[in-house]
């Protein structure tokens, strides 16, 4: 292999922490993988990788290797494009990062739409809800929600907003009436969704005034869906995010309650990973989806 072959399987298996999966991703046999990382290893007589049985750790200075080398890849990707012609036209593999639910209901069935409109491009969709490095993971588009950092070097497109809300099902509000004020939540009958990132703590203002309230639930459930049906169901009140029951509320099967204490919203943005921008597929598919995104009224975007 030559060094920036070397450079790329190192890079995979850094990231990665497997060198069975990055020589699955990069369609090269383990061993392949194994003498690519060797032989980089011995030219730069520096150990990069720790290697146990169960599993594989980038060390300091594999570390710091990786951050230069990723910049390096980064800039033979762009010479590509441009020699390619993949700045002008549409083409090649396209990766893109949302959260697990936002991505079900609103980024996949605009990648579908992408992908009718420019048949020559691939996209490989990640929907997962953890912290995601973009550019050390090889993303080129992510959808994220929440504030975004002072530091950050990503182009940002604003497409939303979401809240923190409060539901129940009409019929069991009907039944128990609608609480008025957060603390009474600590004395109904409560429905945690134990992914929705909220924790035991749920948070209100009151004329920018902190309110902390510490509900104990009568059901625990680990899917947002499930916490959502159950609440449907009559089970009580729940905690979510504004996107994640627009469906539910615009059909009547819940209501939201405590409106005037909901803290601020929270945006939406597009990220676009820096150095990416300029590719014809990058630039299709964000002004695609932010127009799709900015045209949902569950999504509140204000321009």
């Amino acid at each position: 292999m030559d060094r920036f072959e070397e450079m790329r399987v190192f890079a995979s298996v850094a990231q990665l922490e497997s060198f069975s999966v990055a020589a699955r991703q990069l369609e090269l046999s383990p061993p392949q993988v194994t003498r690519a990382v060797a032989a980089l290893e011995s030219r730069l007589g520096v150990a990069l990788l720790q290697r146990t049985t169960r599993q594989v750790r980038v060390t300091e200075a594999g570390r710091r290797y990786l951050e230069d080398v990723q910049q390096v890849l980064a800039q033979l990707s762009e010479a590509e494009a441009a020699a390619t012609g993949s700045y002008l036209t549409p083409r090649g593999l396209l990766h893109v990062t949302a959260p697990v639910l936002f991505g079900e209901y609103f980024v996949t069935p605009q990648i579908v739409d992408y992908l009718d409109q420019y048949p020559d491009v691939q996209v490989r969709a990640e929907l997962i809800d953890r912290p995601v490095n973009l550019q050390e993971e090889g993303i080129d588009v992510a959808v994220r929600i929440g504030h975004v950092p002072e530091d950050c070097q990503h182009l940002i497109v604003p497409v939303g907003e979401v809240r923190q809300v409060v539901c129940a099902g009409p019929e069991w509000l009907a039944q128990h009436g609608e609480p008025q004020h957060p603390h009474e939540l600590e004395g109904l009958p409560t429905v945690v969704a134990e992914g929705s990132n909220f924790g035991n703590h749920w948070w209100f203002e009151d004329k920018g005034k902190r309110i902390e309230v510490t509900p104990s639930p009568r059901l625990r459930i680990s899917a947002i869906h499930a916490a959502l049906t159950a609440v449907e169901a009559g089970a009580g009140l729940t905690r979510l995010l504004s996107y994640q029951i627009a469906a539910s509320e615009a059909e009547g099967r819940v209501r939201r309650v405590l409106t005037r204490f909901e803290p601020p919203a929270i945006p939406i943005n597009i990220w676009v990973t820096a150095g990416r921008g300029r590719a014809a597929s990058v630039r299709t598919f964000v002004d695609l989806l932010a127009e799709r995104l900015r045209a949902d009224p569950a999504l509140g975007y204000r321009a």
